[in-house]
């Protein structure tokens, strides 16, 4: 580009901008672009504020909201969330009730799930916490060792939930959440 064309453009940019500024010319585009720009910066904070919260309950043992059931009466997640060991609380509502579950890949590879209750210490309300590679229950202090998850049963042991996995996904039947209703019935009726 020659010396001439380029002063030229940037002349040209000049007063362009120079008369929009001072409202010579009125830019429509301008106003659109900026509600546009405003509302993906906001749509990705609230996104990144629901993923922040959910790897902190995940994390910290707090019981995020699990998928809600599809027509198939189920619950998915991937194989891949629990690669790193660390229990995953969840809870499932319906129709006034909470069922709270948790989900852990054992020290032997397993993918297990159960119950965050059991037979004795479940009117506490107060489930199990992990500690290492060992489900703690907080209140009596039990330790359960992750492998015996979901296959020992009774006692202060985690109730179990049954579970399969299916194409890369733990799958949980809603009615087999719904068999722990019992260990969160806090109204005396247990």
């Amino acid at each position: 580009m020659s010396k001439d064309k380029k002063t030229k453009n940037q002349n040209t940019f000049r007063e362009s901008k120079k008369a929009a500024v001072l409202g010579k010319k009125k830019n429509h585009s301008f106003p659109i672009v900026i509600i546009l720009a405003a509302i993906c910066i906001i749509g990705g904070g609230v996104f990144a504020a629901i993923q922040i919260k959910n790897r902190t309950l995940a994390s910290s043992g707090g019981a995020a909201a699990a998928p809600q059931p599809t027509k198939a009466a189920i619950v998915t997640y991937p194989v891949d969330l629990f690669a790193d060991g660390q229990a995953r609380h969840y809870s499932y509502e319906e129709e006034n009730e909470t069922i709270r579950y948790f989900i852990l890949k054992s020290a032997d590879g397993v993918v297990r799930a159960a119950f965050d209750a059991c037979d004795v210490c479940w009117p506490s309300g107060k489930g199990y916490v992990q500690q290492g590679d060992n489900m703690v229950c907080r209140n009596c202090g039990r330790q359960f060792a992750s492998n015996r998850i979901n296959e020992v049963k009774g006692g202060c042991n985690p109730a179990p939930l049954n579970r399969s996995v299916q194409d890369n996904q733990l799958v949980i039947k809603v009615n087999d959440i719904r068999e722990g209703k019992s260990y969160f019935d806090f109204s005396g009726k247990g």
